[in-house]
């Protein structure tokens, strides 16, 4: 596997400077880049199916162990705040359970059964997808959820850092993002683990986009939960009405710091 290869450029890493480190590591970040350009087409189809399944009131659900659990678990965890929808729509299956998303739980990423039975128990309806991440494409654990999830008729997609990874034999679309060996020897949670999580952003930000989440650039459904959050609501009405800042916050009290419902209220008026 090209994750787990060494790095030629890396061999002396024991000997470099912070400087050189910080060189190496972000010449090789490029490579990141360019795979994510490569898979641009498949992403795209991702991020539709994705927005078809939240527009059928369907879940796009996760799944992922090590690092790339909780890097599902991180891009899950955003999307209520960021889009103002139930914490139900975006799920992570993370290996090893919640404990897992704050400490390494290396051996659960092996229990297939685990991870049918979490599948199962979230009772799974053909509007859902299942999204599998796995740096080394051959995680057991993800790839019998994935297997598991498409035997009974749910779409899936394999996230995956290796050509030919088994994860790929087991899901309707296969997304690969060759990042190639890291530059400390098996560390995934550097090139891989990045891409990995580009990959994520631009699925559930894409999907929101399509299903109408956002005006402009502007994400009009966010949850005001503290002061800079409120801000930002005001910003936005501001942005997209000719009201002043002042108007903007005494409105967005009224209406309970809800944009869209700012929006609206002064829609109707002008007309």
């Amino acid at each position: 596997m090209k994750t787990e290869a060494r790095n030629p450029r890396s061999i002396g890493l024991d000997k470099m400077s912070a400087s050189e480190i910080v060189r190496l590591m972000n010449e090789e970040e490029q490579s990141v880049m360019r795979a994510l350009k490569n898979a641009e087409p498949e992403i795209a189809v991702a991020i539709e199916r994705a927005a078809q399944a939240f527009q059928s009131d369907g879940r796009i659900i996760y799944v992922g162990a090590g690092t790339s659990g909780r890097i599902a678990t991180m891009d899950a965890a955003e999307m209520p705040p960021t889009f103002g929808i139930d914490s139900e729509r975006f799920i992570a299956i993370v290996a090893g359970g919640n404990e897992a998303g704050s400490k390494a739980i290396e051996d659960a990423e092996d229990e297939e059964h685990a991870a049918i039975q979490r599948l199962n128990e979230l009772n799974l309806s053909v509007n859902d997808i299942v999204i599998g991440l796995a740096a080394s494409g051959g995680t057991p654990f993800v790839v019998a959820a994935c297997r598991h999830a498409r035997q009974k008729g749910i779409w899936t997609c394999g996230i995956a850092n290796n050509p030919k990874a088994p994860l790929f034999d087991q899901v309707d679309l296969s997304i690969l993002i060759e990042t190639g060996p890291e530059v400390l020897t098996g560390s995934t949670r550097l090139k891989a683990g990045t891409a990995q999580k580009l990959v994520l952003n631009r699925i559930s930000t894409g999907a929101m986009v399509l299903s109408g989440k956002v005006i402009e650039n502007l994400m009009v459904d966010v949850k005001a939960n503290n002061s800079k959050l409120k801000d930002r609501c005001a910003r936005i009405v501001c942005e997209l009405s000719p009201i002043t800042q002042e108007e903007a916050r005494f409105l967005l009290e009224k209406h309970d710091w809800n944009v869209r419902s700012v929006l609206e209220s002064l829609k109707e008026t002008s007309q």
